[in-house]
């Protein structure tokens, strides 16, 4: 691993510092809906138009065309002033962006790139469906090439936000004769063609609002030309993206994580006074956390090494088995820590709101053992 700050990279961090510190949004972010759209596309346009959107993205496509490290202090300084996190732009920044940067062909990179880093363009993902779950090689949504159109019909399921979004990284199956992982392509979908059907699924943090939707697709049609990567190329395609998703996609919400656990034993000391947490089970719980976050903290500069050597491998599972897991127990520990007070103000609180997200963090991007098994096939070389 090489990598190290120098002085124009502190100078950087200094100027990322000062206006993180003038320009977060005063208020709370919404959750959900179109005020949560507007709330996320508006702070996304305000970074991008005071030129802190893209650090390491090309500057022909509206980034800064800065190197890895400069992200990640970016994400260092973003969590130290808490900055809100802009989910509803997390698929286009960190699932398709990256992948057509490296995959994609000249007119979809000046088509659809600056649009994300604005906040112009919002993504969902189209990658599961009823039945291609954790075997996602097995879908079966099909897309028939028609002169220079794929028809596309078939379901996907778990789209987050699919409702409030533009865009759809999608996978669908071109080729229904070749084995399941080859013919398989990455196209770019328009959320606002005709025969596309979207029923919302409501989940547990908003019994009554949407957050996912299932989509249907009803001989929709996309021009030929979104494909990404070449046809019948979507496999190894879908492997780069999720690879971003569960390497460098996780780099913000670990630095996140471990000023929450910093901020976690600060009201520790102020509940239980700081004697008692020397020998009471939430001192114990709080070291163990403060162990696990160092050692993210050195995996994600791992993480950036390689990443900067090329496209994260196999190695980004392990970033993202631990990242999960270590979510659900400080927001966990975090709920024990505040008492019943977490419960008074939910809805002007969000305690509650993300310790009950933090369930998904071992689904979302493969589930738990999906993570184990790439491990240990593809980092240890262990059998299947």
């Amino acid at each position: 691993m090489d990598l190290h700050f120098s002085a124009e990279d502190q100078q950087f961090r200094e100027m990322a510092r000062d206006w993180l510190r003038d320009n977060i949004p005063a208020g709370r972010r919404p959750h959900h809906g179109e005020e949560m759209r507007t709330f996320d596309t508006a702070w996304q346009k305000t970074q991008f138009d005071a030129g802190w959107a893209g650090i390491s993205w090309p500057t022909e496509y509206g980034g800064l065309g800065l190197d890895l490290t400069r992200q990640l202090i970016w994400y260092e300084e973003y969590a130290r002033a808490g900055a809100p996190d802009n989910h509803l732009c997390f698929v286009g920044l960190n699932h398709a962006g990256p992948t057509i940067v490296s995959h994609g062909d000249e007119h979809q990179k000046r088509k659809y790139l600056k649009p994300v880093l604005s906040g112009e363009s919002i993504w969902c993902q189209g990658f599961s469906e009823p039945n291609s779950g954790s075997d996602l090689a097995s879908l079966s949504t099909r897309a028939e090439i028609d002169g220079d159109e794929l028809v596309i019909t078939g379901s996907k399921i778990w789209t987050s936000h699919g409702h409030l979004s533009d865009m759809q990284e999608l996978l669908v199956r071109t080729d229904p004769d070749a084995p399941k992982h080859k013919g398989i392509s990455w196209v770019i979908f328009d959320m606002k063609v005709a025969g596309l059907e979207l029923r919302p699924i409501n989940i547990m943090t908003a019994p009554n609002l949407p957050h996912f939707v299932q989509c249907f697709y009803d001989e929709a049609r996309i021009p030929l030309a979104n494909v990404v990567g070449g046809l019948n190329n979507g496999w190894k395609i879908a492997m780069s993206t999720l690879g971003f998703e569960r390497g460098t996609a996780q780099i913000k919400d670990q630095i996140r994580y471990a000023h929450l656990v910093e901020e976690m034993i600060t009201r520790a000391k102020k509940r239980f006074g700081s004697e008692n947490l020397h020998t009471d089970e939430i001192g114990s719980r709080l070291a163990q956390l403060r162990a696990d976050m160092a050692a993210a903290r050195a995996m994600t500069y791992m993480t950036v090494s390689r990443a900067k050597a090329g496209n994260p491998g196999a190695e980004s599972s392990l970033m993202r088995a631990m990242v999960g897991q270590v979510q659900q127990k400080v927001r966990r520990l975090a709920l024990d820590i505040i008492g019943p007070e977490a419960l008074e103000n939910p809805d002007e609180d969000d305690w509650v709101y993300f310790y009950l997200r933090t369930f998904s963090t071992t689904i979302a991007a493969g589930t738990s053992q999906i993570q184990r098994n790439i491990i240990g096939e593809r980092v240890l070389g262990l059998p299947k």
